[in-house]
């Protein structure tokens, strides 16, 4: 299902149920001001009915007993009564009884508008406090516990599908990896084998030499591929002598138009690193500043360091990226050629970011050229 749902799709269904939410506390906030209205009525009416139940209580006495069974009957709704000295003379609906605990009551229920005053006659009357229902306050926490939910839904999603991705390639890019190295080592090592037998022989027509540097080469890549698939080992390295033999192989392999330039620091520069796979971010970057100058320009490799850190700027005079893709140029299959994979700058980003523990970035694109910087952790 997460190789269906696109990037959009998700955002709808996060949106949809966003809305969602949001009709609902509306709905549930009016249903609980209903609600406090609704029980404002009710005390409203019983306060009343107290009242005039008081006022006749001299002629007849049930009645004045049917106001206290009102207030009695009341399972719901906690209250308070209080003389005009404010003395407790009933209370009603509380979890404890302790005098301590129902003064602490009464002077939150003074905070509020939930009161009403009963005449007794002759100067003589009492207070009637109130404070919402246990449901009511039960309720009030529901749109808090709804908001909850939906926090946690959307983080269930965006774990899901982040943690899917990530697991999703890095099985792509470890089954890609050990699988070319399967394929690159089979006839790896029948050529190994023939380049023994042709050196043995010493025949000068056979260019063994040639042969050689491409089993050389062969084998390098198995190794590349190899690591991609297993934790590589970092060790202090010559950043600028490792790049030289890169450039030197690129420049061997390269037109004649091309103009390569490693600037060499004034004194060497180390980082950590494992040397084959920097090796293949450096190519990797310099044959695609190749491809985008069509053959013919000038690249400049730069390396600076800081007390922490070593920068490597690798710029050339190409087209530039456009606008809309340069976010994406590290995304696996992303690519602007009519050929290839879209995966040497994903790749590069990998070796770089996640087991040097580094950076890559682009760091300008124009339509004069494109600059990549690399940062390693000294």
């Amino acid at each position: 299902m997460r190789h269906l749902l696109s990037q959009y799709k998700r955002l709808i269904i996060i949106g949809v149920s966003l809305i969602a939410l949001m009709v609902t506390l509306w709905k549930t906030n009016q249903f609980l001001q209903d609600f406090k209205k609704e029980e404002h009525a009710k005390m409203a009416i019983l306060a009343s009915a107290y009242q005039k139940l008081i006022e006749v209580k001299d002629d007849n006495q049930p009645l004045f007993n049917l106001s206290s069974m009102i207030l009695e009957n009341n399972h719901t709704i906690p209250v308070i009564i209080v003389d005009k000295n404010d003395h407790i003379v009933f209370y009603r609906n509380f979890s404890k009884n302790k005098p301590a605990f129902l003064k602490k009551k009464l002077q939150a229920f003074k905070q509020t508008d939930k009161h009403f005053k009963l005449d007794l006659g002759k100067g003589d009357y009492q207070i009637l406090y109130y404070g919402n229902s246990s449901l009511l306050n039960k309720l009030t926490y529901y749109p808090l516990i709804l908001g909850g939910i939906f926090l946690l839904f959307l983080i269930i999603i965006y774990l899901y599908y982040h943690t899917g991705k990530i697991s999703d390639e890095n099985k792509l890019w470890s089954g890609l990896a050990k699988e070319t190295a399967h394929q690159i080592g089979t006839p790896l090592s029948s050529l190994m084998g023939w380049v023994e037998l042709l050196k043995a022989e010493d025949n000068i027509d056979i260019p063994v030499e040639e042969i050689e540097k491409d089993v050389q080469r062969l084998n390098v890549i198995s190794q590349r591929f190899s690591k991609i698939g297993s934790v590589p080992v970092l060790t202090q390295a010559d950043i600028y002598k490792i790049t030289q033999k890169t450039v030197q192989y690129i420049k061997n392999r390269s037109s004649k138009w091309i103009d390569i330039k490693l600037h060499k620091p004034a004194k060497p520069v180390r980082a950590l690193v494992n040397e084959q796979l920097y090796a293949w971010v450096i190519e990797n970057i310099l044959k695609n500043a190749i491809d985008a100058m069509k053959g013919k320009g000038q690249i400049d490799i730069v390396l600076t360091e800081s007390d922490k850190q070593v920068l490597i700027d690798i710029s050339d005079t190409g087209s530039g990226i456009p606008a809309g893709k340069a976010k994406r140029i590290f995304e696996p299959g992303f690519t602007t050629k009519k050929r290839g994979w879209g995966l040497g700058l994903s790749l590069t980003k990998r070796i770089i970011e996640q087991y040097h523990k580094g950076k890559i970035y682009l760091r300008q694109t124009s339509a004069k050229g494109t600059t990549f910087r690399i940062i390693l952790p000294k």
